[in-house]
C-alpha cells in the first residue's frame, strides 16, 4: 500500500477523512503553483544558470542531494525549480517555531532539522525528520540536505557535519538503494538580482563506498571524507577580495552588439520595475541586510509579488481607458523588458 508523502496527521475518521484529503490537495496545489511560478521567474532572478551535467535534472529517486549552503533558501528554490521531479528539503529547525511558519514550510515540502544550539529538547524532532526522509526514499523521492548545516555567503567549502552521513546510512540500513549526489552551488553575487549561478554535480556515493559493518564513528568519518573530496571539486574556492578569480570563474560575457541592441529596452525595463524593486529592496536591506538571508528573502519577495504587480498594472491601464486586450499585451512585454535589463546590468558587487 502506498503511503502519503506528507507528514502523517491523526484524525478521528468520518468527516476528518475528507478534511485530510482536502488538506493534502491544497498542499500539493500550493507547491505545484509555486514551482511553476519559480520556473517562469527564475530567468529574471538569475541571468545565467549553468549546470555541468543537465541530464541529472531528469533523475528520479531515491536520491539525496548533498549540497553546500551559500545562499539560504534560494539554494532550495533553485534545485527544486531545476529538477523535473519534486525535491524535498531539510531546513534549520528555528524556522519552524511559529505554527503558521511550520505549516507553510511543510506545505512546501520542507522538514526541520535542529542543531544543539537551537535547543537540546528539540533534537528528537530530527529522528522523525529522518524517518520521514527514509519513507520518501522508499517512494523514490528526492531530498536535499545541506551538509555544512549553516548558511554563509561565501565561496568556500566548510567542514561537513554528520547529518548527511547519518541520514544516508539510516536509509541504506533500511534496505533503500539510495544514491547520494554531491552538489556544488556557486553564485556570482549574494546581493544582486540577476546573478550567474553554476551548479556542479559530482560522482554519486552509494552504499558500496562506505564500510557499513564498522562502528558509527568510523563510517560517518569515511562517508564525510568521500563527500568532502567530491564537494571540493564542485565548490569554487575564491577569496572575498579576489575579484579577478571571481570574474574568471563566474562572469558571463555579453557582446557589445547585444548591449547596444538591448540598451533602450533595458532602460525601459529598469524604469517600469522600479516601483516594485526599490521598496522591496529597501525593506529587505533594513530587515535582513546584515544577515546571510538578504538575497534569498529579496528573491522570494520579488517572486511572490511580481504576478500581483503585473495584475495591478493591467487594472491601472484598464481604468485609464486602455482596452483589456491592449493592457494585457503591454504587460506581457514587462518580463521581456526585465530580462533585457538583467542581461545588460552589472554582474558583480565590485563593478
Amino acid at each position: 500500500m502506498k503511503h502519503s508523502i506528507y507528514p502523517r496527521v491523526l484524525f478521528r475518521g468520518g468527516k476528518d477523512t475528507g478534511i485530510i484529503i482536502i488538506f493534502t490537495k491544497i498542499q500539493s496545489l500550493l507547491y505545484e503553483g509555486l514551482k511553476l511560478a519559480s520556473r517562469l521567474a527564475i530567468r529574471l532572478l538569475c541571468r545565467e544558470i549553468r549546470v555541468n551535467n543537465p541530464a541529472i535534472l531528469g533523475l528520479k529517486g531515491p536520491v539525496l542531494l548533498a549540497a553546500n549552503h551559500p545562499n539560504s533558501f534560494l539554494d532550495s528554490i533553485l534545485l527544486d525549480t531545476l529538477f523535473n521531479e519534486p525535491v524535498w528539503a531539510l531546513a534549520r529547525g528555528d524556522a519552524f517555531h511559529k505554527k503558521w511558519h511550520a505549516r507553510l514550510l511543510r506545505a512546501l515540502r520542507i522538514f526541520p532539522v535542529y542543531r544543539t544550539s537551537e535547543g537540546v529538547e528539540n533534537l528528537h524532532v530530527n529522528y522523525q525528520t529522518f524517518d520521514n526522509c527514509v519513507a520518501l526514499f522508499k517512494q523514490n523521492q528526492i531530498v536535499t540536505i545541506y551538509s555544512e548545516a549553516l548558511c554563509v555567503n561565501e565561496w568556500h567549502l566548510r567542514n561537513l557535519k554528520k547529518g548527511t552521513a547519518r541520514l544516508a546510512i539510516q536509509a541504506w540500513e533500511a534496505g533503500v538503494p539510495l544514491t547520494v549526489l554531491p552538489v556544488g552551488i556557486n553564485y556570482s553575487s549574494f546581493r544582486i538580482i540577476g546573478k550567474n549561478v553554476h551548479i556542479n554535480f559530482g560522482e554519486p556515493i552509494t552504499a558500496a563506498r562506505v564500510p557499513l559493518s564498522k562502528s558509527d564513528g568510523h563510517r560517518h568519518l569515511h562517508f564525510n571524507q568521500c563527500l568532502q573530496e567530491e564537494l571540493k571539486k564542485l565548490v569554487y574556492e575564491i577569496a572575498p577580495t579576489d575579484t579577478n578569480r571571481l570574474t574568471q570563474l563566474l562572469e558571463s560575457p555579453v557582446s557589445k552588439i547585444e548591449k547596444i541592441i538591448l540598451f533602450p529596452f533595458a532602460r525601459i525595463g529598469q524604469l517600469i520595475h522600479w516601483p516594485l524593486h526599490y521598496p522591496l529592496q529597501k525593506f529587505t536591506l533594513q530587515k535582513f541586510g546584515k544577515t546571510g538571508h538578504y538575497d534569498s528573502v529579496l528573491s522570494a519577495l520579488l517572486l511572490l509579488s511580481y504576478p500581483v504587480y503585473l495584475l495591478l498594472i493591467v487594472v491601472l491601464l484598464w481604468i485609464l481607458g486602455i482596452s483589456l486586450l491592449l493592457a494585457l499585451l503591454i504587460v506581457a512585454s514587462f518580463p521581456l523588458l526585465a530580462w533585457s535589463h538583467i542581461r545588460t546590468k552589472k554582474q558583480f558587487d565590485f563593478q
